[in-house]
């Protein structure tokens, strides 16, 4: 293993060889695009603007390829580079946890493969394939990462995406079947087996988020009845104000809502683990069911029966 990281180490410096200060700044905004912050702005994007039942599968798509990620970092423990290849023209950004594989590579792959696959057009897919191969450049760039560890987390990522296109659908369609009470269990199932090994904290999210997003969809499905297209009939620049509307309205709310538990959150160790589990679980209920019923109360949207009598 140590060759191959000693190769790797060469590749990185070959690349910081070419760096400049306006290609660093470029860089480190397009790695900030592989970033939890930014999956955590687009997924609601998608389920309050697009189509809610697409943002619950792409949500689901990620939070599976994060925990699947966190699990192996902590398991394998793999150090990076950061002290050979660090160069302090290039501000190293600071990580905490193993370099194989690489997060950023791997759930960029999984989000924007997804996303391409809606439009079902070569040129999504190119232009996925694209910034996916930018933003696991800028991670090899910047020197937090070594080239073995994106070409791992690009491995695992098409795994996650074969799994996902061959048996989402017919996963998706036995719990449809089952109801409320199904979807329910499967949500609260799936958090409690991605909880199950938890080395670290960060492991919590994924599973955290993942039962608010399952549990808060079902009681969005049966009690609230929010429709991303249902738009009270606006068309037009109307119809781009509403979404806006609710865009700004639920990322005002979820900044509230973090802010909030931030200031709550115990300094000891014994109930830390907890709130932050709690803290991921009420955001993501945010973002699929309060949120949409502040929408439906505030009329940014209506129940999809009285759009489709428009």
């Amino acid at each position: 293993m140590e060759p191959i990281l000693q190769w790797g180490l060469e590749c990185i410096r070959l690349i910081q060889s070419f760096a400049n200060p306006p290609l660093n700044a470029f860089m480190r905004i397009v790695t900030n695009l592989g970033s939890a912050p930014a999956y955590i702005v687009l997924l609601p994007l998608v389920y309050w603007c697009y189509d809610e039942k697409k943002g619950l599968r792409l949500g689901a798509a990620v939070l599976i390829s994060a925990w699947i990620n966190l699990s192996l970092k902590f398991l394998l423990d793999q150090p990076r580079p950061f002290f050979a290849a660090y160069d302090p023209a290039l501000g190293m950004i600071p990580e905490s946890l193993g370099g194989f594989p690489s997060g950023h590579a791997q759930t960029s792959l999984v989000l924007w493969m997804i996303i391409a696959s809606w439009g079902k057009k070569k040129r999504f897919f190119f232009a996925a394939a694209f910034l996916c191969l930018l933003v696991s450049f800028s991670r090899v760039y910047l020197g937090v990462h070594f080239p073995t560890d994106i070409v791992g987390g690009w491995l695992l990522g098409g795994v996650v995406l074969c799994v996902w296109f061959l048996a989402g659908g017919r996963i998706e369609e036995r719990i449809g079947q089952g109801g409320f009470r199904a979807g329910m269990i499967a949500a609260a199932a799936s958090a409690f087996v991605m909880i199950l090994y938890r080395p670290g904290v960060e492991t919590l999210m994924p599973g955290a988020m993942l039962l608010g997003m399952g549990t808060g969809y079902c009681l969005n499905k049966r009690y609230i009845g929010f429709s991303a297209c249902a738009l009270a009939g606006k068309t037009g620049a109307a119809k781009y104000c509403v979404l806006v509307g609710r865009f700004v309205l639920g990322m005002a709310g979820l900044v509230l809502l973090f802010a909030a538990f931030q200031k709550l959150m115990p300094r000891d160790a014994g109930n830390y683990q907890l709130f932050y589990f709690l803290r991921f679980t009420f955001l993501a209920l945010w973002i699929t069911v309060a949120a949409p019923w502040l929408f439906r109360l505030l009329r940014l949207a209506e129940s999809p029966a009285a759009s489709d009598a428009h």
